[in-house]
């Protein structure tokens, strides 16, 4: 059996399910780039990711070539991204009477006039494909309500890698992690990913000066607002850095932040800096339009703190009751640890298996 998965890059993170999907159900990941709005360089080298993918990848030739897939695969998974790419794959497997399997990861709908003229379309999708994988709950109660059913809705919970992310990690790194850096002495508060709008951090920019504590905000990754946000007092860009290292940051924080606010176009899918910050034990303050809120594994006093999106007094209030209760950052940090131990590549490939199994198989008294 061989099963098409179409992709936009080979993201790090995204790896060991490919691999074991392709050692277990023979599945070949096609991908096409683009994707969000903003691409960092250091991630869209797709020549080089598909040069070094442990298992078969190639690249997709476009629009013509998704709506062909059908014809050379026995099932087909695509995602909600990609433009004309999606619809293209999902009709050309139906042409060719191919399992179709949708991978969600939107729970609410987008408010462009782009995403609106694609309703239509989308929504015929969402309600006849043969199975649909979700990112979380969130994204399943969302399918379910589109297609009136959730029988053959698949939750792979999102996941990084434990023997990465979990990793006992020492006091001499992380103050070798401060010295290469350049980090003063005192606490640090991490932000990690793509410095743009949407992720609020131009939020961020504004709550900053009103946290009363004293610590450094250290930012980690790049994008279109990095001069602007990296120039506050109190604040440190130390752009991309490599995967391996990120544990080390996270260890070294008190505290990581996820501060995305909803567009027009955007609400933030998942999240899986949470799920990073959570392996080292460390709390997370997220906005509740975050889908790892959403779906549950970052609970307001539980496992971390939930401010409104867009509120940079609120923001700064959550940073600032971290930074002074180091019991209540142990608890959360704590909690979250216990809470991140499920969310992992087999769960995710069990998805993966009843969704195909769905799919390729389905009941006789099915829709």
């Amino acid at each position: 059996m061989a099963i098409a998965l179409l992709t936009t890059y080979l993201a790090g993170y995204r790896l060991p399910l490919y691999q074991r999907l392709a050692e277990r159900h023979g599945v070949e990941v096609l991908c096409y780039g683009g994707g969000d709005r903003y691409v960092p360089a250091w991630f869209s080298h797709l020549d080089a990711q598909l040069a070094s993918a442990p298992f078969p990848a190639r690249r997709l030739g476009g629009v013509r070539e998704a709506l062909g897939v059908g014809r050379h695969y026995d099932a087909v998974i695509a995602p909600f991204a990609g433009g004309a790419i999606l619809p293209a794959a999902y009709f050309g497997a139906k042409l060719n009477r191919t399992p179709f399997i949708l991978w969600a990861s939107v729970w609410a709908q987008p408010r462009s006039a782009a995403h609106a003229v694609a309703l239509p379309v989308t929504r015929h999708i969402y309600r006849h494909a043969d199975a649909v994988l979700a990112y979380g709950e969130h994204v399943r109660r969302f399918v379910a309500a589109i297609r009136g059913r959730d029988g053959d809705v698949f939750v792979a919970p999102q996941a990084v890698e434990p023997g990465l992310f979990a990793r006992a990690v020492t006091g001499v790194e992380i103050d070798g992690f401060r010295a290469r850096h350049g980090l003063p002495p005192g606490p640090l508060v991490l932000y990690v990913g793509r410095l743009v709008a949407e992720k609020g951090i131009e939020v961020l920019r504004e709550a900053w000066p009103q946290v009363r504590a004293p610590a450094t905000l250290v930012l980690i990754g790049d994008g279109p607002l990095a001069s602007r946000t990296g120039a506050g007092q109190g604040t440190r860009l130390l752009g991309p850095l490599p995967r391996a290292e990120l544990p080390v940051a996270y260890a070294a924080a008190e505290l990581a932040l996820l501060p995305s606010i909803p567009t027009p176009r955007f609400r933030e899918p998942w999240g899986l800096v949470c799920n990073e910050a959570m392996h080292q034990g460390r709390p997370v303050v997220a906005t509740s339009c975050v889908g790892a809120v959403a779906g549950g594994l970052v609970r307001d006093q539980l496992t971390g703190l939930i401010v409104p999106p867009g509120d940079p007094q609120a923001l700064a209030g959550a940073i600032d009751r971290l930074l002074c209760d180091a019991p209540l950052r142990a608890r959360l940090g704590a909690a979250g640890l216990r809470a991140v131990a499920p969310y992992t590549y087999d769960a995710m490939l069990d998805a993966f298996d009843r969704a195909l199994a769905t799919a390729i198989s389905p009941s006789p008294t099915g829709p």
